[in-house]
């Protein structure tokens, strides 16, 4: 009783969701392998996805399942579908979201020359911050022509992603990170995303840091892999070019990805549950068994993480292929998907002849400092912005409503439309929605009171001009931050 008492303190008891689609199917084979090799843990299972969505649980999760990944704190998860239409949220976003898993490891690595690939000179990491961004999800439709999407960008949320990254290389023996931004554009979101990276690539002086323009950045990317080694991103840009990284190694099927938090953590593949294939034993297991061997490196059992590594190298190696990587002249023998995981599980102890050989031994841990807030600035509210449905088309005509509302504190300075400056000096070219932005700022420049806005406003209710929005603009430490209109 005592020795399986033992043997049960040294099991790490893990949640695993089989998933829709192929997702059952490469679970099992998945853990097959995890077993096979000498993995020390204990399985929760859980059901998510399309039977929980179309049971009428909107999250496609229940409260249940909640508390036993809360509870495990380590959670695998093979790919779910979400039904379309009906209101249906994405339970992996939801997931991110709700365990703080604010790091996204996706790394990507040429198999060349057994997997076919133009790119055979790469191995990149990208980092991708996951819980904020357009990806929070905060849409609204304004008027009958515009709707929006939030994006929002927080200095805690860059520190943790860009701290992680450099953590990351560090640990990891390598050499340079690279930041993606937009920050030409926009200058106060992604310009704090490139912000707080110099600053923090300042406490890594012995790892090379540079900045690209996220489109050129990612044309260089997908020309020239091999010129870089951890990126790091904002969501949206990282969740669509790390797709890309991993398709052009030669299949988004060989990728996994870890979600990491300061408690929880998730490991998946990154694509998606392919219903067309569910079933018939054709399916690519290898992106789901990469997300796990990242699971068993993060808790602590690197050497069957080593060992399934290479014996998963080994495999491909000697051309045993599914379908989705199988080439004539490359492969050696087409198998399924539960042949692909016996070639992986016969080849344990063994390590590939070219590839090379993975050692994850000896890694040392990552260090991650809390997030530490700031002293709080000096905050001034120096105007407002008003966001105004009107079916009018010339901006002159609805500058003389709004010069009518101004008020001793608050004068109109410009309206735009979609961003674009439409007064003063507007162009008759310029096309307008129904979805104005009218600036009204101090006078004299010095800040004003809230009481100054609700006076505009209660201008505005005056003469029915319909104020969707409002957007107070401040000054932090005398420094203005807010975009000017595009023209100004």
């Amino acid at each position: 009783m005592q020795i399986c008492a033992i043997k049960k303190m040294n099991m790490t008891k893990i949640t695993v969701a089989r998933g829709d689609g192929i997702g059952p199917e490469i679970m099992e084979v998945t853990l097959e392998i995890l077993f096979a090799a000498g993995a020390k843990l204990q399985i929760d299972e859980i059901e998510v996805g399309e039977k929980v969505y179309l049971s009428g649980n909107t999250s496609g999760i229940t409260k249940e399942s909640w508390d036993v990944i809360r509870r495990n704190k380590i959670f695998l998860k093979a790919p779910i579908t979400t039904p379309q239409g009906g209101g249906y949220k994405s339970l992996n976003v939801s997931t991110r979201k709700f365990l703080g898993l604010y790091s996204n490891v996706r790394p990507c690595m040429s198999l060349h020359p057994f997997v076919k690939t133009k790119h055979p000179i790469m191995d990149l990491v990208i980092i991708r911050e996951n819980e904020e961004d357009l990806y929070a999800g905060i849409e609204h439709q304004q008027t009958d022509e515009v709707v929006q999407c939030l994006k929002l960008i927080s200095r805690p949320g860059c520190e943790k992603i860009i701290r992680y990254a450099f953590e990351y290389a560090k640990q990891q023996k390598r050499k340079k990170v690279t930041c993606f931004t937009k920050d030409n554009i926009m200058k106060q979101t992604d310009g704090l995303f490139h912000k707080v990276f110099d600053e923090i690539a300042e406490e890594y002086p012995d790892i090379e840091n540079e900045h690209w323009i996220v489109d050129i950045g990612a044309a260089k990317l997908a020309d020239t892999p091999e010129a870089f080694d951890v990126i790091v991103m904002p969501n949206l840009y990282g969740d669509i070019l790390s797709d890309v990284a991993a398709q052009i190694t030669g299949s988004v099927g060989l990728a996994g990805s870890a979600n990491i938090g300061e408690e929880c953590a998730m490991f998946e593949a990154i694509h998606g549950s392919a219903p067309l294939i569910a079933g018939q034993n054709i399916a690519n297991p290898s992106g789901l068994l990469q997300g796990a061997i990242m699971m068993l490196n993060h808790i602590g059992e690197t050497a069957v993480a080593e060992n399934i590594q290479n014996a998963w190298l080994k495999t491909i190696e000697d051309g045993i292929h599914t379908s989705d990587i199988f080439k004539e002249g490359i492969s050696k023998k087409r198998v399924g998907t539960k042949e692909f995981a016996k070639a992986v599980i016969a080849n344990l102890g063994l390590k590939p002849g070219l590839l090379n050989v993975v050692t994850y031994a000896n890694s040392t841990s990552l260090h991650l400092p809390s997030y530490k807030r700031k002293p709080a600035a000096k905050k001034e509210l120096l105007g407002v912005d008003l966001f105004v449905h009107w079916r009018g088309s010339h901006a002159d005509e609805l500058a003389t409503f709004m010069h009518s509302m101004a008020t001793s504190n608050l004068q109109l300075s410009m309206i735009t439309n979609r961003g674009i400056k439409v007064y003063p000096d507007g162009f008759k070219e310029t096309f307008c929605t129904d979805h104005w932005r009218c600036r009204f700022m101090s006078c004299d420049g010095q800040q004003i009171s809230n009481g100054a806005i609700i006076e505009l406003m209660s201008a505005a209710l005056a003469i029915q001009i319909d104020i969707i929005k409002t957007e107070n603009l401040y000054a932090f430490d005398g420094v203005k931050a807010y975009s000017l209109g595009q023209g100004q």
